[in-house]
């Protein structure tokens, strides 16, 4: 089956002004006529883009059923504009926002992948702030990082790290992802601490799928039983996968997701 991928160059999205102005890549698979499913929205992790084989999927599922999908990079990531270490979640929330406010779907499955489950539990609560909740249909989070920078960096600074992020405001992280290291800059903690979900009752009012490996090494999976718990009004499912990973793509893991995305899109 050939990929619904286009080799074209991506949409364009500007968002901000002045200096904080930057362009954001989407790649929007609209939905075959009479298509009454949700329009699924893929949300990356950190670091991560939308040519990820999790987003690809996504989208290649997506064009099976005739539904429409909604990829993009948050500023600094693939092929969108800005600088990486720039980012913040409140400025990739916008970003996330900005995205869905342009191509304006009725009802929607938000799919995020680890940093991206935290911009998705943030997206939801602007959309219900601004009386627009139902139009979320389902939230399927992959190996959520809600509240990572607070939660699952801060506590296991090395003193070389806080002295990094004192006197450089920024230190660097070996990741086995790839050959630059990771960059976690004071500006990111600093937001992120601004934006904590795990600080109360989180209502999303809509049924929620998490899908956790429990062999991460980089989110373990008692963090996603935390998240768990500050869902209690919700309906959660969780599926802990034995062997998974941190990235959760070989095939299975994507029939799983995929499995949990089609649940939401029904229901």
């Amino acid at each position: 089956m050939s990929s619904p991928m286009s080799n074209a160059d991506p949409d364009t999205l500007e968002v901000g002004t002045g200096s904080e102005s930057r362009q954001i890549a989407m790649r929007i698979l609209p939905a075959k006529s009479g298509n009454t499913l949700p329009t699924l929205v893929w949300l990356g992790g950190y670091r991560s883009d939308m040519t990820g084989t999790k987003a690809v999927e996504l989208e290649r599922h997506a064009a099976d059923l005739g539904c429409a999908c909604v990829r993009f990079d948050y500023s600094g990531h693939g092929a969108s504009g800005g600088v990486f270490t720039d980012g913040t979640i409140s400025r990739w929330l916008e970003e996330s926002l900005a995205v869905i406010d342009d191509v304006g779907p009725d009802r929607m499955v938000l799919v995020g992948s680890s940093m991206g489950c935290w911009v998705a539990l943030r997206l939801i609560a602007e959309l219900r702030a601004r009386g627009e909740g139902a139009k979320i249909a389902g939230l399927v989070l992959i190996a959520p990082a809600p509240d990572f920078t607070s939660d699952l960096i801060e506590p296991n600074l090395s003193d070389a790290e806080r002295t990094s992020l004192a006197e450089r405001g920024y230190f660097e992280e070996p990741t086995p992802y790839g050959p630059e290291p990771n960059i976690f800059t004071a500006r990111l903690i600093e937001d992120g601490r601004k934006n904590r979900v795990l600080t109360g009752i989180i209502e999303t009012g809509c049924p929620v799928h998490i899908l956790q490996g429990m062999q991460d090494p980089d989110v373990p999976y008692g963090h996603a039983l935390k998240l768990m718990e500050h869902l209690p009004s919700d309906d959660v499912v969780m599926t802990l996968i034995r062997d998974g990973d941190h990235r959760l793509s070989r095939p299975e893991d994507i029939e799983r997701i995929l499995t949990a995305v089609d649940a939401m899109s029904a229901a």
